[in-house]
């Protein structure tokens, strides 16, 4: 028995918060993506983790609020919570690998295109995954075309971003990049809902209802409490906003000795006890005597 879906009980309120959602990761995950490009290669790590985790967690938050109106008429739904979590740590790991083969690497030619591959993979497979998670009297079908081109999708628009992240062009050319990004990853969750259909049990349904908020509210708590407190790292930290370099010292630069460096605000020659610079000698008169 095929069941009813109704992707929009809402109406356009979760497609809408869920479009923000992955705007919001984005955004945040590219800008520490372009942070790690600008700091010595000791903090670049950091930066990257950071960033990975921004994007992972805003694209598992946009699924589930999507997720919010999905409805199958004849039947209530339920979540498995290690498979849900499961989907999240998934995303955040594989999209971790794709930015940091793009953080050390650079975001041209082959290493673009790995990071990117891998980072679209994570995402249609976070979805896929969480889409798995679900318990109903019945299993899910997918159109198999309809799922690789939601594959694509993903991939393209995780190659997109990344190249994006390695341009360095300041907050506004992330914040554009950041709302393509979000319009691509939703649009992927969309296509691969449109792939789905719904085979219920022969056994006697019920009368199904959207899933209620209390049920999946919990389980968003996490991640939208991480993408806030990244969010005020980004106001706190200006260059990340601005995009600007980090000027450091030269010693403190990586790969630079510090005692190989001599301070440019101080270029006065060191002196002797008897105020004589070092380092300068002065052109003293030949002690050997003079032919008469």
């Amino acid at each position: 028995m095929q069941g009813t879906v109704d992707g929009f009980s809402y109406g356009a309120v979760t497609p809408l918060v869920a479009y923000l959602m992955a705007c919001l990761g984005g955004a945040l995950g590219l800008r520490c993506t372009t942070r790690s490009l600008l700091v010595t290669h000791s903090r670049r790590p950091a930066w990257l983790a950071l960033g990975s985790a921004a994007i992972g967690s805003g694209i598992w938050t946009m699924h589930f609020v999507a997720m919010m109106g999905f409805t199958i008429v004849e039947t209530p739904i339920h979540y498995d919570a290690p498979m849900t979590y499961g989907s999240l740590g998934l995303a955040i790991v594989m999209v971790g690998v794709g930015v940091f083969i793009v953080g050390y690497r650079g975001a041209t030619g082959t290493p673009l295109f790995t990071g990117g591959t891998i980072t679209g993979l994570g995402v249609a497979s976070m979805h896929y995954l969480g889409m798995a998670g679900m318990r109903f009297h019945g299993q899910f079908t997918y159109d198999t075309p309809t799922v690789a081109a939601s594959v694509v999708i993903a991939v393209v628009a995780a190659t997109t971003a990344l190249w994006a992240a390695g341009q360095v062009r300041g907050f506004l050319w992330s914040v554009g990049a950041s709302l393509v990004m979000g319009l691509a990853v939703s649009g992927m969750h969309y296509t691969g809902m449109a792939a789905l259909g719904v085979h219920l049990d022969s056994s006697a349904p019920t009368p199904g209802t959207a899933p209620e908020v209390s049920s999946l509210a919990p389980m968003l708590i996490g991640p939208l409490a991480f993408l806030l407190l990244a969010g005020v790292v980004v106001v706190f930290d200006p260059l990340m906003v601005v995009g600007g370099p980090d000027w450091r010292p030269v010693e403190h630069k990586a790969g630079v000795p510090a005692a190989a460096v001599t301070p440019h605000g101080d270029r006065r020659p060191t002196l002797h006890r008897g105020r004589r610079p070092i380092g300068r000698p002065e052109h003293q008169p030949s002690r050997t005597p003079q032919n008469r």
